[in-house]
């Protein structure tokens, strides 16, 4: 599936509360980067509060902690993609900066493994990585639909090994499932910025604007978060 201007959709939006199309794409990904990057600070802020406060890092990585904090974190996504159509923008966004929190305090862990500058460097390199694939996804007219539905599979067979070498701790075989998933998330990255620009064009009013622009940034988050933790397990430095 490939956009240009010529194919984009017009709606006008309910008459009580129209949306101004002549800003086109421009305007709903500056919503999608903008809740994206506050979900980012959020969950940085929460990793490194938790990574240097050794009573906080006790009470979540000890004990049925960790698991009730992943169990709420799926729970918050499911509910996040469900509550597209019944809930307002608001309890979304809600859930959507409750869930960033979390994650980043799971994610604390990262300050204490590795050392402060290679997450710096790390996290660099991420973002550049992500900007470029996102905007190849955004402006290439190649259709990804095909090559996301390999990268799902993908993704699903990552998860199973994932969990495999939870039992087998074999450091070789986590190598290799780490490039894997970086080559997975940075295609998801193209794949899913592409997809966000026919998302777009389905809000009705500001209100369904601002709950779609909310999914994309939890989509796009995701990609960026993932990428992220693969590529530190190659270029992050250990604390002795």
């Amino acid at each position: 599936m490939s956009f240009n201007d010529n194919d984009m959709p017009q709606f006008g939006g309910s008459a009580g509360n129209p949306i101004d199309y002549t800003l086109g794409l421009s305007a709903f990904f500056t919503k999608v980067y903008g809740w994206m990057a506050f979900a980012l600070v959020l969950s940085g802020l929460a990793a490194w509060l938790t990574g240097h406060n050794e009573v906080i890092a006790k009470a979540i990585f000890t004990g049925y902690t960790p698991m009730i904090l992943f169990g709420a974190e799926l729970a918050l996504v499911f509910a996040i993609g469900a509550g597209m159509s019944r809930w307002s923008a608001s309890v979304v966004t809600t859930l959507f900066v409750i869930y960033s929190v979390v994650n980043g305090l799971t994610l604390g862990v990262i300050f204490i493994v590795y050392e402060l500058g290679s997450i710096v460097s790390t996290f660099a390199v991420t973002a550049l990585t992500f900007g470029a694939m996102s905007l190849y996804g955004y402006t290439t007219k190649k259709d990804l639909t095909g090559i996301g539905k390999m990268l799902f599979f993908a993704l699903i067979g990552l998860v199973i090994a994932s969990i495999v070498n939870l039992f087998l701790q074999n450091s070789m075989f986590e190598l290799v499932v780490s490039a894997i998933g970086v080559v997975v998330f940075i295609g998801l990255t193209a794949y899913d910025t592409q997809k966000l620009k026919a998302i777009a064009y389905t809000a009705e009013d500001q209100e369904s604007m601002t709950k779609l622009a909310v999914y994309g940034a939890l989509d796009l988050y995701l990609d960026f978060i993932n990428l992220f933790l693969y590529l530190l397990r190659f270029m992050g430095n250990r604390r002795n």
